[in-house]
């Protein structure tokens, strides 16, 4: 009963916060989870406002209410990839330490969960409304967009803690297509392959229906095609990697999406004016806490590793990308977002489909330099103007490697794309990055052990690791 509890109020606690139009700020008119919420095209808008609401981690900071993506979808794989680490220490450092009572692992589980919980309380109330109450497709639209979100939360999932690599795997996500009621509460994990159809069924459905265009802080067609071409490339069956190319290439070819001249200004001083950015997240009005998350008090809450400094090193990024706070400091800031848009957060950008385009395009078995040019291309928009050693590539492996650290580079804190690209590496080579990962049990993270206390009928947890 706790868990269910906790699953309304958190969907009655977005739609308190949300309203219909950007600012995101008026209440609701109606208060009940079942029944009457969604009573018209009105209230249909504030509650998936209140689903993006979710998306975006909204929550209190300090008073101050603030959209919060910045931590666990920004530092926490930046920091499981050995790319930074805390100026004091943590246990990130070591992927094969992580416990199941790790905030980490829990903030990302139950971020996932409230938002899938968020969009189907949209779903469930949306199918038995007449199409009849709503302006044009614009029912269709408003649960293909719920079912975006709600693949988007089992995708995150996915990649951080179910076996993802084995179609064949048992170790699935725990799947929720349903609102939690007491009757659906206690349930079991699926396996791999029924988490992948699921996602690929609401993606399906994103793409049929949603807005072909939307703000760039809601979702539409093209999201849904890139965030399918996100989960075909982590399965990496060969028609997987054809379909990849092929989602990429029309986003590219087709959408409404261009990439930025020079990629510093979208972080800052573009934001999400920028035509490339494809989904991003709007701040709340005062908030600070992105900031803080890298910066507090003039102090840097994360440093970069030796790794990534000398990943950029003589790269035109570095300077922007890293930085001393005072003269005397020795600690290297992250400070790519440092300017007027700080607080802007960014879950897909253009670059991000040239670069997926590139990777499948080599798994695929293709002519490398297909693969060499959408690589070529946004490595010239971050200032890159040599590419004698791009060119001079004749290895799958080493065209691989070289996507893989344009990849870091260039997405690096803003979605988890570079932890994601780094798993879909053999061992070998995940261990070449981080040694600390150790073992291949260690490339995903524990369930919560407050998951086991919940909801006892789940399962296993994840081999190599404790239930508490």
């Amino acid at each position: 009963m706790k868990q269910v509890i906790i699953y309304i109020l958190s969907f009655l606690g977005i739609l308190s916060q949300m309203s219909c139009d950007d600012q995101l700020n008026a209440l609701p008119t109606q208060s009940k989870v079942e029944g009457n919420v969604i009573v018209d095209q009105k209230s249909a808008e504030v509650a998936l406002n209140g689903v993006y609401y979710c998306f975006a981690e909204g929550g209190d900071d300090r008073g101050t209410p603030s959209t919060q993506w910045g931590y666990s979808q920004e530092i926490v794989p930046a920091y499981l990839s050995g790319y930074i680490t805390r100026t004091s220490g943590g246990n990130l450092d070591e992927n094969a330490s992580v416990q199941a009572t790790d905030g980490s692992a829990e903030g990302i589980w139950s971020y996932s969960y409230k938002l899938i919980n968020a969009a189907n309380g949209v779903i469930k109330q949306m199918n038995p409304l007449p199409t009849s109450m709503f302006e044009g497709e614009r029912k269709a639209e408003i649960i293909a967009e719920a079912k975006i979100m709600r693949a988007y939360g089992h995708y995150h999932l996915l990649r951080y803690f179910t076996q993802f690599y084995d179609t064949k795997s048992e170790y699935g996500a725990l799947l929720r297509d349903e609102f939690v009621t007491t009757t659906n509460i206690a349930q079991s994990r699926d396996n791999v392959a029924n988490t992948y159809k699921l996602i690929l069924e609401d993606l399906e459905e994103g793409i049929k229906n949603a807005p072909l265009e939307n703000k760039n802080i809601y979702s539409n067609r093209w999201i849904a095609k890139a965030l399918k071409a996100r989960v075909l490339i982590l399965r990496g069956n060969t028609e997987d990697y054809e379909e990849v190319i092929t989602l990429t290439s029309d986003i590219i070819e087709n959408g409404p999406y261009e990439l930025e001249e020079h990629v510093r200004d979208i972080f800052q001083t573009k934001g999400l004016t920028s035509k490339e950015v494809m989904l991003g997240i709007q701040p709340l009005p005062n908030q600070v806490t992105r900031y803080d998350t890298y910066i507090y008090n003039n102090s840097a809450q994360y440093k970069a590793t030796p790794m990534f400094k000398n990943l950029l090193k003589d790269d035109p990024r570095e300077e922007w990308m890293l930085g001393l706070l005072s003269p005397k400091d020795t600690i290297y800031a992250i400070t790519k977002y440092v300017g007027e848009k700080i607080e802007e957060c960014y879950a897909i950008r253009l670059t991000e489909m040239y670069l997926l385009k590139a990777e499948a395009t080599v798994r695929a078995g293709k002519d490398l330099g297909d693969a060499k040019e959408p690589l070529k291309t946004v490595m010239g928009h971050a200032g890159i103007t040599d590419f004698t050693k791009i060119d001079a590539i004749t290895n799958r492996d080493e065209l691989l490697y070289e996507i893989y650290k344009e990849t870091v580079k260039n997405l690096m804190f803003e979605d988890g794309i570079e932890w994601s690209m780094l798993l879909r590496f053999p061992m070998e080579v995940i261990l070449k990055v981080k040694p600390a990962i150790r073992e291949k049990n260690y490339i995903i993270l524990p369930i919560p052990a407050a998951e086991f206390e919940k909801n006892p009928t789940i399962g296993d947890q994840n081999p190599g690791y404790s239930k508490i």
